[in-house]
């Protein structure tokens, strides 16, 4: 596999090789080891969650406040999505920049957000599955909404509808409102978080992201 920094600082694309036969093909997902060595921390699994949704839904921009943070591998694993990562951390020199990735079922391309980095999703088709690997299991009243729509991010949506959305995500305040309440994470402290992680569960051995 390939694991290649986003746009988005100490957020990673992560692209399988498919090795193919007459039975079909087969690919690693994620290698931690790999992952670990690249990222500088280890991801630990804690919940596992899927979403499935209809055409031109946009879930999100979604994080978690820390403590307690939750990571997250995310990967379609039924249909198409358009896949996009924001830094939510405050200070941070790439604050409110953006990465998108294009996933599908076939590919079985995944992305990596560490605590700090939102996450949100467009449908491109319908019945869109996505898997999600958390670090930490989910704990009410601690996640992260801004707007998708939040006008200074202009995230590039390729809609071809109505926008399908919950009225939660639809309320949610723009990055800079979200920013002046004091609800999202300092970069220094997801920085510290990362490291934290990387030394409570002792140095990922193991090989390179096939390099």
């Amino acid at each position: 596999m390939r694991i290649s920094e986003l746009a988005v600082p100490d957020a990673y694309l992560i692209e399988p090789d498919h090795v193919d036969d007459s039975r079909g093909t087969f690919y690693e997902t994620i290698r931690y080891s790999a992952l670990g060595e690249i990222a500088g921390h280890e991801l630990v699994l804690r919940q596992v969650n899927y979403s499935v949704s209809s055409r031109n839904t946009v879930r999100g921009i979604h994080g978690t406040a820390l403590p307690p943070g939750q990571a997250k591998l995310v990967t379609c694993v039924r249909g198409v999505a358009l896949d996009i990562a924001v830094d939510m951390r405050v200070g941070s020199p790439t604050f409110g920049k953006y990465a998108v990735t294009r996933q599908d079922a076939e590919a079985g391309t995944a992305v990596y957000l560490p605590d700090g980095i939102g996450h949100a999703f467009q449908a491109l088709t319908d019945d869109t599955c996505m898997s999600y690997l958390c670090s930490q299991e989910y704990v009410p009243g601690t996640m992260i909404d801004i707007d998708a729509f939040d006008p200074e991010l202009a995230l590039p949506w390729e809609l071809s509808g109505s926008v399908i959305r919950s009225g939660k995500d639809v309320a949610a305040p723009t990055l800079a409102e979200a920013a002046d309440a004091g609800l999202l994470p300092g970069y220094e402290e997801c920085i510290a978080s990362y490291g934290e992680s990387y030394g409570r569960h002792g140095r990922v051995t193991g090989a390179s992201a096939g390099r």
